[in-house]
């Protein structure tokens, strides 16, 4: 105990955070188990032993982002658990066909009060864009909006939704874009709502997997969804997308990065948020997009998910009283956790947001972005 308890003392030190010091980001421990668990677990540990609130900080989003900062994540030998989990993701596909509908609803069908309360009016589960806005409902609007934009949206166009979410970018782009939209999702919840909203929109909301889409569309937009995909699935992934894409139409992915390859998730988020989750690398999305799309545009917005993340934050805790009925402590500290930590990620440059624009056989003359606003978004923000 000692020992793991001066280990943990001196990497943290290093980072600059101080074991009950007054920083907002020191922390203050409650239980001395904490030390061996961290140094047999690492994150899994940290994340677990803040569910059971055996250490607790006035900010833990900063302490966080101070250890990541630091990489002190490197420093401590990966555990035994984790060294199976990377084993069994090398050995097995566990985003198949099957397991992708469990692992989705795992998280999404969680409840739709929980994130209806947490989220924005359109209920928009990816990063927001903030520049020059100052609401979470305005910074979605333009993230939407230059997602519309982006792939060249007209009048009349027919435009596949890959991982639709509650509806909230089909709405967007029939509403504002004039547009037929088919959106899919994996979760009963999210097309059972997606398809509410939707209501009287040229919008068609299937609940399906990606590899059991046919058809040609003038455009694709997939946001918010790769990161369920799994590094086996990558070129199939981009295959199908190819397949359903019009010669001349513009593929949108919009999706959390890493700045390395991996074939795993953090073992926290894997057990408790996201099974079977994963972060592509730009090597990743290189190799899977190699010969099949032409890559036009890309564009990093990971100061963007912070703030996005530490919003929702804040309607969490806000509303907690309205779900507290339905959720217990430990889930309010394991979800807290969760948004928190990953506010920390992209606040230590750990976790990237890109949004690529891809062709399948390159834009004639070069493609060209430039944001404007349209006339029936211009009171918008």
């Amino acid at each position: 105990m000692n020992r793991s308890k001066s280990i943990i003392t001196q990497l943290l030190d290093s980072a600059g955070v101080v074991i009950n010091g007054e920083h907002p980001w020191d922390i203050k421990v409650r239980n001395e188990n904490f030390f061996p668990l961290v140094i047999q677990q690492g994150s899994l540990a940290i994340g677990e032993s803040y569910m059971q609130n055996w250490w607790s900080s006035p900010q833990p989003d900063a302490f966080i982002a101070k250890v990541l900062s630091a990489r002190l994540d490197e420093k401590i030998h990966k555990s035994l658990s984790l060294k199976k989990h990377i084993f069994l993701a090398k050995l097995f596909n566990h985003q198949g066909h099957i397991q992708a509908f469990k692992n989705g609803s795992r998280h999404y069908d969680i409840g739709n009060d929980l994130f209806e309360r947490m989220l924005d009016k359109r209920m928009t589960y990816t990063c927001a864009f903030w520049d020059g806005v100052k609401t979470l409902d305005a910074a979605q609007e333009q993230k939407l909006d230059i997602s519309c934009q982006k792939v060249h949206l007209k009048p009349g166009m027919h435009v596949l939704d890959i991982g639709c979410g509650w509806g909230s970018f089909a709405q967007f782009a029939a509403e504002r874009y004039d547009v037929k939209v088919t959106g899919i999702t994996i979760s009963k919840e999210q097309a059972a709502l997606a398809k509410d909203r939707c209501k009287g929109l040229p919008v068609v909301i299937k609940l399906m997997d990606y590899r059991d889409l046919s058809g040609q569309y003038d455009a694709i937009v997939s946001l918010g969804m790769f990161e369920h995909v799994g590094y086996k699935n990558y070129r199939a992934y981009m295959e199908i997308a190819r397949k359903c894409l019009h010669d001349g139409g513009l593929f949108l992915l919009h999706t959390i990065g890493s700045n390395r390859s991996s074939v795993f998730t953090d073992p926290w988020i894997h057990k408790y948020i996201f099974p079977n989750s994963m972060l592509p690398s730009i090597g990743q999305i290189g190799k899977a997009i190699e010969g099949l799309f032409v890559m036009e545009h890309w564009e990093n917005y990971s100061a963007d998910y912070d703030k996005t993340l530490m919003t929702w934050y804040h309607n969490f805790k806000e509303h907690w009283n309205e779900l507290a009925s339905k959720y217990d402590e430990t889930f309010f500290r394991m979800w807290e956790y969760y948004l928190l930590s990953c506010a920390a990620t992209f606040r230590a440059r750990n976790s990237q947001l890109w949004q690529v624009v891809l062709s399948k056989n390159g834009v004639p003359g070069g493609y060209r972005f430039e944001r404007h606003t349209t006339k029936k978004d211009s009171t918008m923000y």
